[in-house]
């Protein structure tokens, strides 16, 4: 895949708008939800002018990662964003979906699969920062620790550990969320009755940072 980009890199630079449209195709799905942790429902248009700054510097760059590269321009789009807006994003997050996130999350590689849902992305975003950065770029946007900590201005070790240890508050905050594990869920089902303060869709705000 790195080769693929490459290529894709110095074709995109001499004016191939296919070699453009294959990295837009590599890249936005997790551009996407890694901006979708930190801007929310804006996410889309910070991902707009993200592209339009890729598409604006491409000559200009000189090789390296190129996908370090597109998520730095994102980052910094982000938090540019949520300077101007002075919010943190809430995302609506219904207990139910919470089940969807894997109860086994130890490393980055086997959570990747689970975590692409919105209720997943706003758990990841109640995580402590410096967690929930790692998180995002190993296991959502698929950088190793190295292009991570180049990214983020951390040693590989610490994005490592980070990462590790935020998969792992997530595999905790899934377990206290299931409802499968509420001992009332199976009457529930059987005989419903009206009642009130039921469990609606929570609302989560991620914390600052």
């Amino acid at each position: 895949m790195a080769g693929e980009l490459n290529e894709a890199v110095v074709a995109a630079q001499a004016g191939d708008e296919d070699a453009f449209r294959f990295l837009y195709r590599s890249l936005q799905p997790g551009l996407l939800r890694y901006l979708t942790a930190l801007v929310g429902a804006d996410a889309e248009d910070v991902a707009s002018e993200t592209w339009l700054q890729i598409s604006r510097d491409l000559p200009s760059f000189t090789g390296g990662e190129f996908r370090a590269w597109a998520v730095t321009i994102a980052r910094n789009r982000a938090m540019d964003h949520l300077r101007r807006q002075r919010r943190r994003p809430s995302l609506p997050v219904p207990v139910q979906a919470l089940a969807e996130l894997a109860g086994d999350a130890d490393t980055a590689e086997r959570a990747g699969e689970t975590i692409g849902t919105e209720a997943a992305l706003a758990l990841i975003a109640t995580l402590p920062p410096r967690e929930a950065e790692a998180v995002l770029l190993r296991a959502v946007v698929g950088l190793d620790a190295e292009t991570a900590g180049r990214v983020l201005g951390r040693r590989p070790g610490a994005v490592r550990t980070a990462a590790h240890r935020g998969l792992r508050r997530l595999a905790a905050l899934m377990e206290r969320h299931d409802p499968a594990r509420s001992p009332a869920a199976p009457e529930a089902a059987v005989t419903p009755r009206p009642r009130t303060g039921g469990r609606q869709a929570s609302h989560v705000e991620p914390a600052d940072g």
